[in-house]
């Protein structure tokens, strides 16, 4: 799973946040045993929800063909960006 962090900066003078800093961080849930098991399925709800969603697939299809675990003709959400 992805989480995506986006860091603000609350300026009191300005009245205003700031945009500072995003991140995206991959955790794995575990077992009692740390073996990898399943979780609930992600429902994205807004426009920007939607577009990490998608990023957050074709950067796993990557990291899979990358690591030799995936062929690359195997590719669903990657083939998408080339057949626009």
């Amino acid at each position: 799973m992805e989480i995506y962090v986006d860091v603000w900066l609350d300026d009191p003078i300005a009245q205003k946040k700031i945009h500072k800093n995003e991140g995206i961080y991959t955790f794995v849930a575990v077992d009692e045993f740390n073996r990898p098991i399943p979780i609930p399925e992600i429902e994205p709800e807004t426009e920007l929800e939607i577009q990490r969603y998608d990023a957050a697939l074709r950067r796993k299809e990557l990291s899979l063909i990358l690591s030799g675990r995936m062929k690359a003709a195997d590719s669903i959400e990657l083939k998408k960006l080339f057949s626009k």
